[in-house]
């Protein structure tokens, strides 16, 4: 059974672009990758995790709630930032359950929602020492 479609109308890539040099189409493996395809409610909501830990100062509150539970006075001066601005950045994090709270009398403290995000800050973090360090090599 021949699994490769031709497909003669599709636009020509630059040059520079790492492409095939022929229009082919592997339809079994075109097949695998639907049966894998996220639907789109589901990659929305990723794409909302890696927007919201985008930013350089939600990824630098991580850093902080990675090492310990802080309030928003603690992360102010963690930060160098005013507490209204960690606040803002906080009820993002806190909508998308990256960070939860627990409140002890008066003061508010903030720690990462679970494991998860632990793992994906360190993935993120292992993946960036890396195309550091293969950088740096070159």
């Amino acid at each position: 059974m021949n699994n490769h479609s031709y497909i003669e109308d599709l636009p020509t890539l630059d040059s520079q672009t790492a492409a095939c040099e022929i229009n082919v189409l592997h339809e079994d493996r075109v097949r695998i990758a639907r049966a894998g395809l996220l639907d789109e409610a589901t990659a929305d909501g990723l794409a909302e995790v890696f927007q919201a830990v985008a930013d350089p100062t939600r990824i630098r509150l991580i850093s902080a709630l990675m090492q310990t539970e802080l309030c928003v006075c603690d992360l102010a001066a963690t930060l160098g930032m005013s507490q209204s601005a960690i606040s803002h950045q906080l009820k993002l994090l806190r909508t998308l359950r990256i960070v939860k709270y627990r409140k002890e009398g008066r003061v508010v403290y903030y720690s990462l929602d679970d494991d998860h995000i632990r793992q994906l800050y360190q993935m993120g973090l292992e993946h960036c020492l890396h195309r550091i360090t293969t950088t740096e090599a070159k």
